[in-house]
């Protein structure tokens, strides 16, 4: 894949962010998504469609091949991890 090696970390939500990273990780980047605590992306919840594990199709479709993870950037030691990242 054209971008394999490459890692890229997303602090997106809603389209653009998420588009971008999403079509960055069809091309073989690694993507981290760093999501909130306690809400996680805002479009986790924009349905429906829901798929049959209760998602909303709008995040899964945007947020394929990512990881994520929850950090709270306000604390110093979840910040101290994201710039790690």
């Amino acid at each position: 894949m054209p971008l394999d090696g490459v890692k890229v970390i997303d602090f997106s939500r809603v389209l653009a962010g998420p588009l971008l990273t999403q079509i960055l990780g069809d091309l073989g980047a690694d993507v981290v998504k760093i999501e909130r605590p306690g809400h996680g992306d805002d479009t986790r919840t924009w349905g429906p469609p829901w798929t049959a594990g209760g998602s909303a199709t709008y995040y899964e479709s945007l947020n394929r091949n990512k990881r994520s993870i929850v950090l709270d950037l306000f604390d110093e030691a979840d910040l101290e991890l994201a710039r790690t990242l």
